[in-house]
């Protein structure tokens, strides 16, 4: 569980200001290495797409890290936006934990 009220930094951040930017890199430039179309980059920057399994292990063997980092950055921005999305805490709240195990 997230402890800290603090936003997570997204997929695009830290594209952007941790890979790219120090790399000198375009987003033409990373499509190609990662073999997708420019706007499927532009898409990851933006924070318009989510990353993919699949999405992943590309940008792990473009970048030399592991998928896990990638996916890891995604699964904590999307746990911070339902735990502070009024409508999504709406419907975690009617949920309700089983007394006994079946």
């Amino acid at each position: 569980m997230l402890t800290t009220k603090r936003k997570p930094a997204s997929v695009g951040e830290i594209l952007l200001e941790e890979f790219m930017q120090p790399l000198g890199l375009t987003q033409t430039a990373l499509a190609e290495a990662m073999g997708v179309q420019r706007r499927h980059v532009n898409e990851l920057c933006n924070d318009r797409r989510n990353v993919t399994a699949s999405t992943a292990l590309i940008l792990a063997r473009v970048f030399g890290n592991s998928p896990d980092f990638w996916l890891n950055v995604q699964r904590r921005s999307d746990l911070w936006k339902a735990m502070h999305s009024p409508r999504e805490c709406e419907r975690i709240n009617r949920a309700r934990p089983l007394l006994t195990a079946a």
